[in-house]
């Protein structure tokens, strides 16, 4: 966009921050569409569960283009090799049209991918690992990834399924020697919401009190309605996990809630922790104070475009 410094913005943060809400009102002011660069909004069926928020892609009564929602059937995998192909592609349309590119998403390896222009290969299944692994517990197998040297991002492991994929990509890199090569250049600037501990807290809690009201429980009995098998849903995590384990008769519907509550500020803090490493690592990550009002958020990032 003519007179920015930058040519991506990127609304980035921990979960229940109000990153979609901040993405689509610049997207709106700056002629901008949105990327997604969440790990599991790409699944059709997975609205409530996820945090799409779809009404926020509407800002004065326009429409906000959005990419990479609903883009997969749920039940299928989705990878962050694919997820950096298709960014490719929808960074490429959007600059067709003439329009700014908006990445939003509080998925760290996605947005990393993307700020350090990461090349990632498809790593393929390793059967023969997966068996050394399948018996280990989650914090074995968190205790081995963490001794990989490994793009994966740890905020997303909070299944045995999801970290054995961990521990199969890092093993991958480390036998063949992946090389990272520079995506096409681009200008990111990234900006996250803020919002101190404690109303981080209110807000996980209520927000997931609001998701339950609003059908989470029923959308994840429609997909298992549809096919999509429990141990599927389980791997994706957090909501469809607990909800999976509630409607299989696992645990009750009040332990349900509690432990899900207790699993997403848990998942809140590891996020936090991904991005504090980031910034270790050099990406420059402008917190904006989240008690601010929306235009004047959206007037920061503009002002922060310009710099």
């Amino acid at each position: 966009m003519a007179g920015f410094d930058y040519d991506l913005l990127v609304v980035t943060g921990i979960t229940a921050t109000g990153k979609t809400s901040l993405a689509a009102h610049c997207a709106a002011e700056f002629d901008g569409e949105i990327i997604s660069a969440d790990s599991r909004q790409v699944f059709r069926g997975m609205t409530i569960g996820t945090g799409k928020d779809l009404d926020d892609y509407v800002v004065a009564g326009k429409p906000i283009p959005y990419h990479l929602v609903d883009i997969c059937d749920a039940g299928e995998t989705y990878s962050v090799f694919q997820f950096q192909q298709d960014f490719l592609s929808a960074m490429e349309e959007i600059r067709a049209r003439e329009r700014f590119p908006v990445l939003s998403g509080g998925t760290g390896l996605y947005v990393e991918a993307v700020v350090k222009k990461y090349k990632l290969l498809d790593v393929p299944r390793n059967d023969e690992l997966r068996d050394q692994l399948r018996k280990k517990s989650l914090e074995e197998l968190t205790q081995l990834l963490a001794t990989k040297k490994s793009l994966h991002n740890t905020t997303d492991v909070d299944t045995c399924q999801r970290a054995i994929r961990a521990i199969e990509i890092a093993e991958f890199y480390e036998k063949f020697d992946v090389k990272e090569t520079e995506m096409p250049d681009y200008k990111p600037l990234v900006v996250a919401p803020s919002f101190d501990r404690p109303q981080i807290r209110k807000r996980i809690t209520e927000r997931l009190q609001q998701r339950l009201n609003e059908g989470m429980v029923s959308e994840v009995q429609e997909l298992i309605k549809k096919g999509v098998s429990a141990e599927k849903l389980v791997s994706y995590g957090l909501e469809y996990k607990f909800i999976t384990w509630y409607l299989t008769g696992h645990i009750d519907y009040s332990t349900m809630v509690e432990r899900l509550n207790i699993a997403i500020h848990q998942f809140a803090k590891r996020q936090m922790t991904w991005f504090r490493r980031m910034e270790r690592k050099g990406t420059h990550i402008h917190w904006i104070d989240g008690y601010l009002s929306t235009e004047e958020k959206v007037e920061m990032c503009r002002s922060l475009l310009k710099q």
